[in-house]
């Protein structure tokens, strides 16, 4: 039987209670442009994906100019940034259940399809950096989630096989990534559900899952 040696969690919406803050900084750079995503499109269609295949759909769909998607991401990145600032903070049940996975000896990463700078200021806001033994974003790999890779380079930077990890999702496309990896997936619908005991009861289903195939 595989034992779990790892746990990756995606970020937006499982560490982070972030989808407001990136619905609220990209609308407000293609506001000024004249364009808008409705609140159903961002839950329906844009959720989960990086900035820039959000820009590629727009300018597909809605006629958003190609030569604006520069400008574009480069302002929504630093809106992003003022309303981290000044509303990520640390959570004690995400502090408490990193920090003891990490004191059980389990490798622990971030993979998520936001920019690095982005993970990196909101790991650090939110204290849960010093945790963290790989970040791997968007700007690391070639194709963004849905495709596996993020989370195959994430296995790659721990050390760990598909078969000894477990990826906590929260949205189609992450789930959709994780699996095509090979990893074990726990999904999760809000980062209140993002908890010691649940992470642990995973990693035991996942384990006696393999037991009985093995």
């Amino acid at each position: 039987m595989s034992k779990i040696q790892a746990v990756i969690f995606d970020m937006d919406g499982v560490l982070i209670d972030a989808r407001e803050w990136h619905y609220e900084a990209l609308n407000r750079a293609l506001n000024l442009f004249g364009f808008n995503i409705s609140r159903y499109d961002h839950l329906v269609t844009f959720d989960g994906l990086p900035t820039r295949k959000k820009l590629e759909m727009l300018s597909r769909e809605y006629g958003l100019p190609a030569k604006l998607h520069g400008f574009l991401n480069d302002l929504k990145q630093v809106y992003t940034s003022e309303i981290v600032h000044a509303q990520c903070k640390p959570r004690f049940q995400h502090e408490f259940a990193l920090s003891r996975l990490k004191a059980e000896g389990y490798r622990l990463g971030v993979a998520s399809n936001s920019v690095r700078r982005s993970i990196e200021l909101m790991m650090e806001k939110s204290s849960l950096a010093g945790y963290l033994d790989a970040v791997v974003s968007n700007q690391d790999v070639e194709k963004a989630k849905p495709d596996p890779e993020i989370y195959r380079k994430a296995m790659a930077l721990l050390s760990v096989e598909p078969a000894t990890t477990l990826v906590v999702e929260d949205n189609a496309h992450g789930i959709a990534s994780a699996k095509a990896a090979g990893a074990h997936v726990m999904v999760v619908s809000n980062p209140n559900e993002v908890t010691w005991d649940r992470i642990t009861d995973c990693i035991k289903l996942a384990e006696t899952k393999q037991g009985t195939h093995a």
